[in-house]
């Protein structure tokens, strides 16, 4: 079957569904190819936002125009202004809930969704993607695209980075692996390079059935939102904090406790446990993974597959391809991923009415942020002097944090962050026509 819209956008994360909704926006006719049978990919275990300077970020996207999906997170939020070791002020998102109420916000915004459409093959034509077709014969023509796929295994380099598939969210046996259109296109792309010695990170934290934790622990979840159960000295492995994509949650209290955040289930915030020590701790006697089924053993392997791309998110040597979400740099979250995204998928929409590309203020924190993570082809970074792959950028914490605070762009107050987006002219940028 061929089908033809504006701007095509491969991914279902949550950079490729707020891409949709930026070149909705825009006015233009808008598909997303998703490879497995639900939107949001990590976005389905995820559950944490506004927390530190993502809360700057969140209200800055809302004060341009991009806010529907935080407001959407806000309605859905188990809890509220949250604190948690290293992290002040989150809400924790219902991850049972998110999927169908984001589907619902598509409908109303007349994007079209294709579910079950991996794509594997791509056209060009003079430095420009034409089209591009699903495994299983579908061919989707645009005028533009957007590479959404994330960063993500496949299970092949799940085990060289990692400790093996461990049945994670990404499902890559039943649906198949990731495919980047930057790849099929010929473009080089790149690994995180930040861990000494290795590359690719571990994701940063496993979902525990909470029926399966003691009533009190359950208790203290559905109560406070958050639940910090120390440690006895021998199951200490601050070693492991180097193996995470979140270095947000790299601090001593996480090697020396488990940390449980309430997002339906108990997000335990490590990248694994061995199940057999963690049934010994008073509470988890009974404890049972959720996701990554592999719990105890290792987690999904992400930051592989970093993008060349410029300051408004087009793929370099790619004229109509644009990147959100991990492919935009060593980008980290779920706010990362919805800011990026959005900038994307408006650039792609200019892109397709043959407009001029458009940028985010480097006087906000999310523009600043898009300029202090590109790479250029050489996978250096494109601001001189900054950290490129050797870092991960996350508004939340690390080096992109301490930048943030450091330029006066961290704050908590929406009065403030409004203001600041008005005072840079960005003032309902994503809601102008195309």
């Amino acid at each position: 079957m061929k089908r033809y819209h504006e701007v095509v956008i491969v991914g279902g994360g949550w950079a490729g569904v707020s891409a949709a909704i930026a070149a909705r926006k825009a006015g233009c006719d808008v598909a997303v190819c998703e490879r497995t049978d639900m939107l949001l990919g990590a976005g389905l275990v995820g559950g944490i936002f506004r927390n530190n300077g993502r809360f700057t970020a969140a209200e800055e996207a809302i004060a341009m125009g991009a806010g529907d999906l935080f407001q959407l997170l806000d309605s859905i939020s188990r809890h509220k202004n949250v604190s948690f070791p290293g992290h002040l002020h989150a809400n924790l998102y219902d991850v049972f809930l998110v999927e169908p109420k984001v589907r619902e916000l598509l409908s109303k915004l007349s994007v079209h969704v294709y579910t079950g459409k991996r794509i594997t093959r791509i056209a060009r034509n003079d430095g420009r993607i034409s089209k591009v077709i699903s495994e299983d014969g579908d061919t989707f023509r645009a005028h533009s695209f957007v590479d959404a796929t994330g960063s993500s295994g496949p299970p092949g380099l799940c085990k060289r980075f990692g400790n093996g598939c461990v049945a994670c969210i990404q499902r890559c046996p039943a649906f198949g692996p990731r495919v980047s259109l930057t790849s099929l296109f010929g473009v080089r792309e790149f690994m995180s390079s930040r861990r000494k010695g290795a590359y690719g990170a571990m994701s940063g934290s496993c979902k525990i059935h909470k029926e399966t934790l003691s009533p009190s622990l359950r208790e203290e979840l559905d109560r406070e939102g958050v639940a910090v159960v120390p440690l006895p000295q021998k199951f200490r492995n601050p070693a492991k904090l180097e193996t995470k994509v979140c270095q947000q949650y790299a601090l001593p209290e996480y090697a020396e406790s488990l940390v449980l955040l309430d997002t339906g289930h108990a997000k335990l915030m490590s990248p694994y446990f061995p199940l057999d020590d963690l049934r010994t701790v008073e509470g988890f006697e009974e404890a049972r993974y959720a996701d990554p089924l592999a719990g105890g053993r290792g987690n999904s392997v992400r930051l592989t597959a970093v993008s060349p791309r410029d300051f408004t998110l087009k793929v370099t040597g790619v004229d109509n391809l644009f990147v959100g979400g991990e492919r935009v740099g060593v980008c980290v979250g779920h706010t990362e991923a919805i800011v990026t995204g959005a900038l994307a998928g408006r650039n792609a929409a200019l892109c397709a009415r043959g407009k001029p590309l458009t940028g985010v203020p480097d006087r906000l924190a999310i523009g600043d942020f898009i300029a202090q993570s590109a790479v250029d082809t050489d996978g250096r970074p494109l601001a001189p002097g900054q950290y490129g792959l050797a870092a991960s950028h996350t508004f939340a914490g690390s080096v992109y944090f301490e930048r943030m605070k450091s330029l006066g762009l961290y704050s908590s107050d929406p009065d403030e962050i409004a203001a600041r987006v008005r005072n840079c002219g960005a003032e309902g940028l994503f809601l102008t026509p195309a």
